[in-house]
């Protein structure tokens, strides 16, 4: 990432310390020593974030889905994303995940690996995960055989006809399991689960694969109460473990995960802080939330 970039993403940091004190901050440290690398393995967060979009843009014949947006993610946040439809809140994750590919700004993860230089495959196995609002399991296979599929491992014919889990894996997997309230359900078929067991289950897979940054999609729409407040544990479970990005229009879930709220408008970055100060906000009662 260029010093610039970085120089601005610091300044970024500095405010939402302000809002809430985080322990991955980068810790005054400078931000004039990044540099593009297009191949690295590991996800450089030693300035402090690791998703930082700038500038970007991005239009679908004259019509500007994203206007010149900017925003940062620190390593172990849970941040949350909210707006009214056709506020770009898809968009900015295709354009994270290699789906849509942006006509100007910069995408970078952690401080070093541009993601306007990879394919959706390569950010996949770069530790970015997604998770879609309906949830995608392989239905005619039991909670462990889809949780066995996810795993970070050669798919090649020979490699999966011989492939047995180690001790390493199966520790993985339990862990994976209790992690999202199936272990009671491991050789249930997962087309008989309902249907926040099945959003547990995808999430489950996208753990399976070690992701560093996961994209969430409306995760609790269609939820019983019951599951919608165990989704909630759930994601509060991961907060530090992972970076998560959560797009999301249930208000009393948003506000039990939430630290930092981020209201897109029109493409952009129409307001952000805790939940009570975008919910105070003018512009944000104005086009989202209503009087």
């Amino acid at each position: 990432m260029t010093p610039d970039l970085l120089q601005k993403g610091a300044q970024r940091v500095a405010e939402h310390a302000k809002l809430v004190s985080q322990s991955t901050e980068s810790g005054g440290r400078s931000a004039g020593y990044g540099r593009v690398v297009q191949d690295a393995n590991e996800v450089d967060v030693t300035h402090g974030r690791i998703l930082y979009l700038e500038d970007v843009s991005v239009s679908f014949d004259g019509f500007k889905a994203i206007n010149k947006l900017s925003l940062d993610i620190a390593p172990g946040e849970l941040r949350c994303i909210i707006g009214p439809n056709g506020a770009g809140k898809t968009t900015m994750m295709d354009i994270i995940t290699g789906k849509t590919r942006p006509d100007e700004g910069s995408v970078f993860f952690g401080s070093t690996i541009d993601l306007l230089r990879h394919n959706e495959p390569e950010i996949a196995q770069l530790g970015i995960g997604r998770k879609f609002q309906k949830p995608t399991v392989f239905e005619h296979l039991t909670v462990f055989e889809n949780l066995e599929l996810a795993l970070k491992t050669h798919k090649g014919v020979k490699a999966s006809m011989f492939f047995k889990l180690d001790s390493a894996q199966s520790d993985r997997l339990a862990e994976v399991v209790h992690t999202i309230h199936l272990a009671g359900s491991v050789s249930t078929l997962a087309g008989v689960l309902s249907h926040g067991q099945k959003q547990w289950l995808e999430i489950g897979m996208l753990l399976m694969q070690d992701p560093k940054l996961l994209l969430l999609d409306e995760p609790v729409a269609g939820m019983t109460d019951h599951e919608t407040e165990r989704t909630a544990e759930l994601f509060l479970t991961l907060k530090g473990q992972h970076s998560l990005m959560v797009v999301e229009h249930d208000m009393s879930f948003i506000r039990t995960i939430s630290d930092i709220v981020t209201v897109l408008c029109d493409g952009s970055v129409l307001a952000q802080g805790t939940l009570d100060q975008v919910q105070a906000d003018e512009r944000v009662i104005e086009v989202y939330l209503g009087r």
